[in-house]
């Protein structure tokens, strides 16, 4: 399937994706309980400026306000027959920044987990996940959204699902998962299962990956993981502005601005094509991302001693696939800008 986002893809070196939704509307006002995309309809104005800002700070491509738009996900918040309305507002408005811009911006329905547990484990079906991730899908599309972009998944049941829906919506799509538990899913997912898993899908997504976990040392170990399998498909980078800390009531990202530009730099150079940010990633990280990206010359794969220096230890000692050595590569001497 030849699209805006998969042509955008093939002409270039890397595109930089967006930084957090949650982080900035918790920064505008949202509260702790409250559904983000109702703010679609009821605060479009400050969904706008979440977008731009993301735009403004050199972001090529930026997810809409749809992580939660699932039927499983709004019940909570008593909105589970808006799901098509909230996710269609979600696209359009992100439509109407993107064609405002005086330069190609890619805009990426986000379609998060539904929050239940897949069968045998849980009570949610293959056919009921399908049903309503084909639901948001349609209401994406009809917003505008040039791709559909699945985030945070930890169950490779969820991800077939959600694939299988995107067929049905006729959508492109990418998909990113969390792995967060020593290397893994929270469901035990290894990087090396899932580009097995992709390459298998019909259709394969135009790009995979991973997205959010536990940092940024912790996220490139695991692109190290795609890359070892020897998959051509671009590979997704969007890692956390560094870890979480408590501080006077709030949560706060301890990743600076400059970590953030190592970081992007280091998962460039590891093969990474769309290289973003996730929670805590504001917009002043997304600037030093993009300066860094295109002023620093790209360099070699990064070793793990190299990673842990540029960016902090890693939470665990192994990867979950057991084997953390990266793939080799003639060395073209590194440099850094």
């Amino acid at each position: 399937m030849t699209t805006v986002f998969s042509d955008f893809l093939n002409s270039r070196d890397w595109l930089l994706a967006d930084g957090a939704t949650g982080t900035n509307l918790f920064n505008m006002g949202l509260q702790s309980g409250d559904a983000p995309e109702m703010w679609n309809v009821e605060h479009p104005e400050k969904i706008t400026r979440l977008y731009k800002m993301a735009v403004d700070a050199g972001s090529d491509l930026f997810l809409t306000n749809s992580f939660g738009g699932t039927a499983a996900r709004l019940k909570l918040h008593g909105a589970e027959k808006r799901v098509r309305e909230l996710s269609r507002v979600a696209a359009e408005l992100g439509r109407n920044v993107a064609d405002k811009t005086d330069r190609r911006v890619i805009v990426a329905g986000s379609v998060g987990p539904t929050g239940e547990i897949m069968a045998p484990m849980g009570a949610l079906t293959h056919e009921i996940a399908v049903e309503m991730f084909h639901e948001q899908a349609d209401g994406l599309k009809e917003g505008g959204a040039d791709v559909l972009w699945l985030e945070t998944i930890s169950a490779p049941e969820e991800y077939r699902a959600a694939a299988e829906a995107f067929k049905l919506a006729d959508m492109p799509w990418c998909g990113t998962m969390s792995f967060d538990t020593a290397g893994r899913t929270m469901m035990g997912f290894t990087s090396a299962d899932m580009a097995e898993m992709v390459e298998k899908l019909d259709p394969a997504p135009l790009a995979y990956g991973a997205n959010c976990g536990v940092g940024a040392s912790d996220l490139m170990r695991t692109v190290l993981g795609f890359v070892t399998q020897g998959s051509e498909r671009p590979i997704i980078a969007k890692g956390n502005a560094g870890i979480p800390k408590y501080v006077d009531g709030h949560i706060h990202y301890d990743g600076t601005p400059d970590l953030m530009a190592e970081y992007a730099c280091l998962a460039r150079d590891a093969g990474a094509k769309i290289i973003g940010g996730c929670c805590g990633t504001m917009p002043e990280h997304l600037s030093k991302m993009r300066e860094a990206l295109e002023t620093r010359p790209r360099g070699d794969i990064p070793t793990l001693e190299q990673i842990a220096e540029a960016l902090g230890g890693f939470s665990s000692e192994a990867d979950g696939t057991g084997d953390d050595t990266p793939p080799a590569r003639p060395r073209r001497g590194r440099r850094r800008g």
